[in-house]
């Protein structure tokens, strides 16, 4: 019968979360009882039946399949078929008099019926509805599981014999900051709108698209979370910012090329942030062709900060020698490429911001006007090598931090003289990266299958003098900042001492002061 139907269409529904299909939905349509069309209501569709009693006493029934059928059979055209109107409406056939019984449709038909009826189908738009249905995606909260879903459903495969869509995503419930439901009498929630404008739509969207919400479970929504994502979403403006002032210096002028730069690349830092973008671009159209938004934008903030605080800071120094090289060039490409990618992929997320960082970079009309772009190649080695060189460089600054009896802790600024690392041995270049990182003045590694990472503490005169050399530039980077000057501002810098150790330190270092 039709639940055998149902339950053999529902194989073919892609759901998210997965677990509705074969749980809570299957079991709705195992326990389903039949269903009764008719309501004992006013105000609803009228029920299209019509009944009468013929000569014999037999009842006779009619259903009218359309408004130009009721006005044939009746002579009556009406400009609303509601009641009372529609039961006034009597006709005559063969010998039968007909009058309409006075129930009214279920409003879950009609909901049921929404693909179909939405085109007035059958009697236009047959081109239309076929080819459109069933329906690509829906999307409801959980409580429409037994409701819209099961409807649809059912009324689909009743009269079509297939399911009415492909892809479902349940949606669990949004609470309030303290659990409960949100309500005014509570005060457990901040006004949608106030919300917005306080940390902007596309934080606010962000948070919900990210959250337990979108894989079916209840969350409880609090200012802080939606203040978090905003924090977090800055760092796309402070890479944008960082990229202007110095394109701006320097007057780099973007080709209007958004090819994928990554076998023209050379710097393995170049290389690294555009394979660790196309990275997550793989995972996010993965995850959406699935209909999963949780996991989509679960490597968003991540690769942010991999960004911002690894990429761009590491590259700092090629942004702001002064000669205008290939490496300086190529650093400007990959950065400016790595914004306007990143401008397309959360453009379904952050609308407001990604559309406004694709027009400011590249005078394009609308980031929305774009498709999705095709993934672009990984250096997989690359990323690889640089993933074991942070690994190092985290095992390297927590070895400094180590405190015992026998050890103390040596403050980041400090130089020591060695670290060693085992596991397979990193290039000269990444071993670079740890020695400026751990703020050694040399790496060894040393034969070892686990990558164990120890660093030398003791501290020789000399580079006690490297490390007051290290506190006085903080101390003048913080009375630049105090100022409020810019990177660009050219300063001359008086030094008062009065301790004989640190004015040597001045004065064997005052070059790189």
């Amino acid at each position: 019968g039709q639940r055998k139907d149902m339950l053999s269409e529902n194989e073919d529904i892609n759901w998210f979360p997965s677990h509705v299909k074969h749980g809570r939905f299957e079991k709705t349509v195992e326990s389903a009882p039949d269903w009764n069309l008719s309501r004992d209501r006013f105000w609803a569709t009228a029920m299209p039946v019509w009944k009468g009693v013929d000569s014999e006493g037999n009842e006779r029934v009619k259903v009218v399949g359309s408004y130009a059928e009721l006005k044939e059979l009746s002579g009556v055209e009406l400009e609303d078929y509601h009641r009372p109107w529609v039961d006034d409406v009597e006709f005559d056939l063969d010998g039968v008099h007909y009058t309409r019984i006075d129930k009214v449709m279920d409003c879950w038909f009609e909901s049921g019926s929404m693909p179909f009826a939405q085109f007035h189908y059958p009697f236009e738009n047959k081109e239309k509805f076929e080819s459109s249905f069933p329906g690509d995606f829906i999307a409801e909260y959980v409580g429409q599981v037994r409701a819209w879903f099961y409807y649809l459903h059912s009324v689909s495969v009743g009269l079509f014999g297939k399911a009415s869509f492909k892809n479902c995503i349940v949606t669990g419930t949004l609470a309030g900051n303290d659990g409960r439901k949100m309500s005014k009498s509570y005060g457990n929630y901040t006004d949608p709108n106030e919300l917005m404008d306080m940390y902007s739509a596309d934080a606010l969207r962000f948070l919900l698209l990210s959250s337990p919400v979108l894989n079916g479970e209840d969350f409880n929504l609090t200012d802080k979370d939606v203040q978090d994502v905003q924090r977090k979403l800055a760092m796309i403006w402070n890479m944008y910012d960082f990229f202007t002032m110095y394109a701006d210096v320097d007057a780099w002028e973007w080709k209007g090329t958004l090819d994928d730069p990554l076998k023209e690349l050379e710097n393995p830092l170049d290389r690294w942030v555009v394979s660790r973008l196309h990275q997550l671009q793989q995972q996010m159209t993965i995850d959406m062709d699935a209909y999963n938004v949780p996991d989509t934008l679960s490597g968003v903030l991540p690769f942010l900060d991999d960004a911002s605080n690894w990429y761009v800071r590491r590259s700092r120094r090629r942004f702001w020698k002064s000669e205008d090289d290939a490496d300086k060039a190529q650093a400007y490409r990959t950065l400016h490429y790595v914004l306007v990618r990143l401008s397309m992929l959360l453009a379904p997320f952050t609308p407001f911001l990604a559309d406004e960082l694709y027009r400011q970079l590249t005078g394009g009309e609308s980031v929305h006007l774009l498709d999705w772009p095709e993934n672009g190649k990984v250096d997989e080695a690359v990323l690889a090598d640089m993933a074991q060189t942070r690994q190092v460089i985290e095992q390297g600054l927590a070895a400094r931090m180590y405190k015992d009896d026998q050890e103390q802790q040596v403050k980041v600024r400090q130089p020591l003289a060695s670290l060693s690392y085992g596991s397979a041995k990193l290039g000269e270049y990444y071993e670079q990266i740890v020695m400026d990182e751990v703020n050694v003045k040399q790496v060894n590694h040393v034969d070892a299958d686990d990558l164990a990472v120890a660093v030398d503490k003791h501290i020789s005169p000399e580079l006690k003098r490297e490390g007051l050399m290290r506190e006085v530039i903080r101390a003048v980077q913080n009375a630049r900042k105090q100022a409020g000057l810019q990177v660009d501002d050219r300063i001359v810098l008086h030094l008062l001492c009065d301790d004989t150790e640190l004015r040597l330190a001045i004065d064997e270092h005052a070059d790189s002061i």
